[in-house]
């Protein structure tokens, strides 16, 4: 029993939750903005929980449809699905228990917010799949974790304001750089499997395409800033992470190992995290 439980940690990256203060960022900013500051806690618990739910739910889904991928490429053939510790069907179960229990939150939630976690969960379904068709998968991921800034503020606001739209984007431009960079620890066996990824489509031109995407967000963020009129240490703390932006491109243009490139996209949960403390500060 204690090998299971502990298979299914592995699972859901127990470890590791750096994927679910990524997709956690983007809520909390909408929500803070949406709250002129002051978001209540019981909304904040929510996307909390919610964000590790549906990032452990994710994390799931991915194991169970790229079982037999995961098996080729060494960064994941040791996962609890490749290596055989738990089935598909284990797995399965522990994804609808995810999905239960994050359901169970929309009852304190609004009603277009119900409606929008329904494209929630298809995005969650579809991001799997998406290596298969696309060259570009991050960008699913950066829509699927977008999403979530969307229903924070209409949770607060009940309607979908520009700025919430402005977020929106940020967070795909966001996701694209951070996971092109992610993206190139399995570019060898991603390109000997065939299947897609960004750091493969963009090859020698990456590090323009990251500091595009990287300035695409910036800019989002400034004219969500200037909307709801936010003071200085929101601009600080978008300087700050430019700054930092700036020195990844500069990196990946002169290459990068695998380790760095780990270390580089775990980075940017702090940086999450420096533009929502901004927020807070610019909001007082």
């Amino acid at each position: 029993m204690m090998l299971k439980i502990q298979a299914i940690a592995e699972l859901i990256r127990l470890q590791n939750q750096s994927g679910t203060v990524l997709l956690l960022m983007p809520c909390l900013w909408a929500l803070v903005f949406a709250a002129g500051g002051h978001p209540p806690f019981f909304l904040v618990a929510i996307f909390v929980i919610g964000a590790f739910l549906m990032r452990s739910a994710g994390c799931v889904i991915n194991d169970v449809i790229d079982r037999d991928i995961d098996r080729e490429v060494g960064r994941t053939r040791h996962r609890p699905l490749p290596s055989g510790r738990l089935s598909r069907g284990e797995a399965l179960l522990v994804f609808i228990c995810l999905i239960c229990v994050a359901a169970s939150l929309l009852v304190f939630l609004n009603k277009l917010t119900l409606i929008l976690s329904f494209v929630a969960v298809i995005l969650v379904g579809l991001y799997p799949f998406a290596k298969r068709v696309i060259s570009m998968p991050q960008a699913v991921l950066g829509v699927a974790f977008g999403w979530g800034s969307v229903m924070s503020w209409v949770a607060l606001r009940g309607t979908i304001d520009l700025p919430a739209i402005l977020i929106f984007f940020a967070t795909v431009f966001w996701a694209i750089g951070y996971d092109t960079i992610y993206a190139m620890q399995d570019q060898e066996d991603d390109r000997r499997i065939g299947v897609g990824s960004s750091a493969l489509l963009f090859g020698r031109f990456a590090w323009l395409a990251i500091a595009l995407v990287f300035s695409g967000m910036i800019v989002c963020l400034v004219i969500v800033g200037l909307l709801e009129q936010i003071g200085y240490w929101y601009v600080v703390a978008l300087v700050v992470v430019s700054v930092v932006m700036v020195v990844q491109v500069i990196i990946v243009r002169r290459g990068i190992t695998h380790d760095e490139a780990f270390d580089m996209f775990r980075s940017h949960t702090w940086l999450g995290v420096i533009i929502l403390i901004g927020i807070v500060l610019g909001l007082r």
